[in-house]
C-alpha cells in the first residue's frame, strides 16, 4: 500500500519549506520515524521523519521549495528490506576494490626504474611553463611517481611571496532558506524601524566575587554552572519592570505591552544564529535560568530545537563577548523593540574614589526602536541593568542575608 508523505506544518504563518538535504536515496528502505530529510523554514532547519516503514520514492529535489501539505515522497508500506540486496553491494564493492589494489602493487614495483629516469622531479608541460615564467626552482613533485604538477608550482610560487601567482579559487553555493529569511529580516529591521543604540560600561567585580565564592557549591548542588547569563537575565527582567515600554512592540497602529518577560537568548549553532526563548524569565531562579539556557542551547547545537521554542520572545539578549567582541550595535529581533548586547570582559584602568584601579569592565549596548522607546526609557533601562550588575547582592539577590537562599544553596 502506497503512503503519500506530505510536508507537515512547522508552525503558524509558515506556508512553505525548502528541501535542504535528503538523508536517504530514492528506492531505499526506511524505518518508521527515521529522519529522511532536512527541511528549511523561514525560522529553523527541521528533520522530516518517515511516517511508516517501507520503500521510499522521492518526489522533490534538494533545493526545491515545497508547499506545506504537498506530497514530498511516497512510501510503499508493502516493500521489505531485502537482506540479500542489502548485502550484495558490499560484496560487489569488495570485488571491485580487489582489482584496484593489485595494480598499485605492480606500479609500486615498476617505478623504481622510472623514478630516476623519467618522473621524479620532472615537471609536466604546464608546470614547466609556469616554472620558466616565475623562475621558481627546487619544487617538490607530488604527482604520480614524484612528477611536478602545475599545482605544485603554484604553491611553491605562493610560498615565495611572488605577487599575482597564488592560488585563486572561489565557490558559489545557494544560501539556505533560513539564512535568506534572516538576511531579509535584518534588512527590513534597518529599513522599517527607527533603530538607535545607546552604550554603557559595567564593572563586573561584584559578579566575579560572587561567582568565585559560590560557583563550586552552586555546581555541586544544581549540576549547572553559575554563569554570567543568569545575572544578565535577572538584571534585564528587573529593568523591564521599571521601564515597561522597552518590553513592548508595535502592531500596526497599536503598541502592545506585556506583563511578562519572555527573554530570547541568541545562540550560535551549526545552522546559524538562533534565539530560543526563556518563558516567564521574571519568575525564574538563577538555577532555573542556567538550566533552561543549557537545555535550549544544547537543542540548538544538536539541531533538535523546535519552532515553538524560538517564537514569542519580548526582548533579546545576545553575547558577542564569547567570540571576543569588544563593542557592537546589535540589530533588533523583530517584532521586538529592543535588544541588549553583551561583550567581552577586559581589565581596564578605572577612576574609583579618586584613585586609579584595574577593574574587569564589560561594555554593553542597547539597540531600540525609537518609535516606541524614548531616550529617557532607553538610557534609564540600561542604567538599571548596570546598577543591578554592579550591585547584584542588593538588587538581584535580596541582600547579604538572602544570597544563599536566592541561589538555592
Amino acid at each position: 500500500m502506497i503512503l503519500e508523505m506530505k510536508v507537515p506544518s512547522p508552525g503558524e504563518s509558515i506556508s512553505e519549506v525548502e528541501i535542504a538535504a535528503w538523508l536517504v536515496e530514492d528506492g531505499d528502505y526506511v524505518e518508521k520515524d527515521q529522519a529522511i530529510a532536512e527541511v528549511d523554514s523561514d525560522k529553523a532547519t527541521l528533520e522530516l521523519p518517515a511516517e511508516e516503514s517501507g520503500i521510499i520514492t522521492l518526489r522533490a529535489e534538494e533545493g526545491d521549495t515545497v508547499a506545506v501539505g504537498a506530497v514530498v515522497c511516497l512510501i510503499d508500506r508493502d516493500g521489505e528490506a531485502p537482506e540479500g540486496a542489502a548485502q550484495a553491494p558490499k560484496s560487489e564493492e569488495k570485488k571491485e576494490e580487489a582489482p584496484k589494489q593489485e595494480p598499485k602493487k605492480e606500479e609500486a614495483a615498476k617505478p623504481a626504474a622510472k623514478a630516476d629516469t623519467y618522473a621524479t622531479g620532472t615537471p609536466s608541460p604546464a608546470a614547466k611553463k609556469l616554472m620558466d615564467e616565475s623562475g621558481v626552482t627546487g619544487v617538490t613533485g607530488t604527482g604520480k611517481d614524484g612528477r611536478i604538477t602545475k599545482d605544485d608550482v603554484v604553491k611553491a610560487v605562493a610560498s615565495m611571496g611572488s605577487p599575482g601567482q597564488g592560488a585563486r579559487t572561489s565557490e558559489s553555493k545557494r544560501m539556505s532558506k533560513l539564512r535568506r529569511s534572516l538576511a531579509a529580516r535584518l534588512v527590513s529591521v534597518k529599513n522599517e524601524t527607527a533603530m538607535l543604540t545607546t552604550f554603557n560600561e559595567v564593572d563586573m567585580s561584584a559578579i566575579f566575587a560572587l561567582r568565585s565564592e559560590y560557583k563550586e557549591a552552586f555546581k555541586a548542588k544544581h549540576g549547572v554552572g553559575l554563569g554570567f547569563m543568569s545575572f544578565f537575565t535577572k538584571a534585564v527582567t528587573r529593568a523591564l519592570e521599571l521601564f515597561p515600554d522597552v518590553n513592548s512592540m508595535i502592531d500596526g497602529d497599536q503598541q502592545i505591552a506585556f506583563d511578562y518577560a519572555d527573554i530570547s537568548i541568541a545562540v550560535s549553532g551549526p545552522k546559524g544564529l538562533m534565539v530560543p526563548v526563556l518563558r516567564n524569565a521574571e519568575n525564574m531562579s538563577f538555577r532555573g535560568v542556567e538550566s533552561e539556557i543549557g537545555r535550549l542551547a544544547g537543542k540548538v547545537r544538536d539541531g533538535s530545537i523546535s519552532l515553538d521554542e524560538m517564537t514569542g520572545g519580548t526582548f533579546t539578549i545576545t553575547n558577542g563577548g564569547v567570540f571576543g567582541s569588544m563593542l557592537s550595535t546589535p540589530i533588533i529581533n523583530p517584532p521586538q523593540s529592543a535588544i541588549l548586547g553583551m561583550h567581552n570582559i577586559v581589565e581596564r584602568p578605572m577612576a574609583v574614589n579618586g584613585k586609579v584601579e584595574i577593574r574587569p569592565i564589560m561594555y554593553v549596548a542597547l539597540s531600540y526602536d525609537h518609535r516606541v522607546i524614548d531616550g529617557r526609557e532607553s538610557v534609564g533601562f540600561l542604567v538599571a541593568v548596570k546598577e543591578a550588575l554592579e550591585n547584584p547582592t542588593e538588587h538581584l539577590l535580596g541582600g547579604d542575608s538572602n544570597v544563599k537562599k536566592a541561589l538555592e544553596l
